[in-house]
């Protein structure tokens, strides 16, 4: 489901409250874990997380206008979905997130290729979020998504 919202904060005001909740405290994870160089803003009609165009000027090949889009957060009709791009282009990251999602959380792991489906949000393991958002650097963010628009 993508929104028609201007901003994060029409975004988030237009969620039912437990979805707004936690929606909430993803974004407070993600802004104090990501590094700074990556800016915050609404793509693709969700809060997206991005690398600005000054920073990475071809922006994502698919659409060059746009920025390189990193991770998205969204409410969709079932569940809140994580969307990490890195999880689906590097494989250590993946297999890393895997174990350690077993590990801290009660519930199954529900993944799509970069998509992470929670349909719990009082389920949500807000931590391993927050390390999941800095374990790939901005630069190294780029050098992965070239490698792959290179296959």
């Amino acid at each position: 489901m993508q929104s028609n919202a201007v901003t994060i904060e029409e975004y988030i005001g237009a969620l039912p409250d437990g979805r707004k909740k936690a929606i909430t405290k993803i974004r407070e994870v993600m802004l104090k874990n990501l590094p700074a160089a990556f800016a915050e803003t609404i793509s693709h009609g969700m809060i997206g997380y991005i690398v600005p165009h000054n920073l990475y000027p071809a922006g994502y090949h698919v659409v060059p206008k746009q920025p390189l889009p990193f991770i998205n957060v969204a409410s969709q009709k079932n569940f809140i979905a994580l969307y990490h791009m890195a999880v689906h282009a590097d494989k250590p990251l993946l297999s890393w997130f895997i174990a350690e999602y077993a590990k801290r959380s009660k519930t199954k792991l529900d993944m799509g290729k970069s998509c992470i489906r929670f349909k719990q949000p009082d389920q949500i393991p807000f931590e391993l979020i927050g390390e999941l958002a800095v374990r790939i650097p901005l630069k190294k963010w780029i050098d992965i998504y070239e490698k792959q628009i290179r296959k």
